[in-house]
């Protein structure tokens, strides 16, 4: 009994098979897929322009042979923008941004009817080149150097503004990658550099030496000072004051030599000392 069951089952799978088969090749060309990251719009040739409904992401149908589905890829993707532009002062810089951006999805027939599929080839480099070129001409060299992050803030605001209101782009983010300038700005600017370490250097130099000349000036005012004291307690006590120096001297000396090893002698009743080797 349970045979039975089971090949009356296969039977009708296999027909049930046959006949899905000539169906899905039936429905075929009425099916189309928006994959993850993309939308879709279509062509209608009866009407003779693209529809203004935006298509999903997912399995749709569609009239083969009058419609046609264009997909987009509506991920965010980044270009770099190079260009050589003038500032302020009439140097030339070489800047490059980098551009992250995506379509406005809602507008995509619009897009097409307006730039094509490689609406990013025609639109992000125009933008960018027409927007830097504004901007850095506000600039000079070293303000592109010391204001960068100005320069970078406004050169954003400038392009997402343009982007969104006349190109139906969403601008996500925009950064400068590469700065230079010219090879005769950037040795002058070196040796700009130079210069300033080596004044620098010299204002140092200038103010030890005054250092220097205010110190010997005021060791110079004590040595007179005390020679001047000295000379008022000579005039005073006579050479007792000299006599009680060398005397304080010579217990000094005495002490440290009575510390040496290599003392062998002292003279009894002298004022002289002998050292001598054992």
């Amino acid at each position: 009994m349970a045979a039975r069951v089971a090949d009356k089952f296969l039977r009708l799978v296999t027909v049930a098979s046959l006949a899905v088969v000539p169906a899905t090749a039936l429905l075929y060309p009425f099916l189309f897929t928006v994959d993850g990251g993309e939308r879709a719009i279509i062509m209608d040739y009866a009407r003779g322009r693209v529809l203004d409904d935006v298509v999903p992401e997912g399995t749709h149908i569609r009239w083969p042979l009058i419609q046609t589905p264009i997909i987009f890829d509506v991920r965010t993707k980044f270009r770099s923008i190079p260009t050589a532009t003038g500032t302020k002062d009439q140097q030339t810089v070489n800047i490059t941004l980098r551009v992250l951006y995506r379509p406005v999805t809602n507008k995509l027939p619009v897009i097409y009817k307006e730039y094509g599929m490689d609406y990013d080839e025609r639109i992000i480099p125009s933008i960018g080149n027409e927007v830097m070129k504004a901007v850095v001409a506000q600039y000079n060299a070293v303000e592109l150097i010391t204001q960068r992050a100005v320069v970078s803030h406004e050169i954003t605001g400038r392009i997402k503004q343009l982007a969104s209101t006349k190109y139906n782009l969403d601008i996500v983010d925009v950064a400068i990658t590469h700065l230079s300038f010219s090879k005769e700005f950037t040795n002058a600017v070196e040796q700009k550099q130079v210069a300033q370490q080596a004044a620098e250097r010299a204002k140092f130099l200038v103010t030890k030496a005054n250092f220097e000349r205010e110190a010997a000036v005021t060791r110079a005012s004590g040595e007179a000072e005390s020679a001047r004291l000295i000379s008022d307690s000579l005039a005073k006590h006579g050479y007792g004051l000299i006599a009680l120096r060398k005397i304080q001297a010579s217990r000094d000396i005495a002490q440290l030599l009575a510390k040496s090893q290599n003392v062998t002698y002292l003279p009894h009743q002298t004022n002289f000392m002998f050292a001598g080797q054992r």
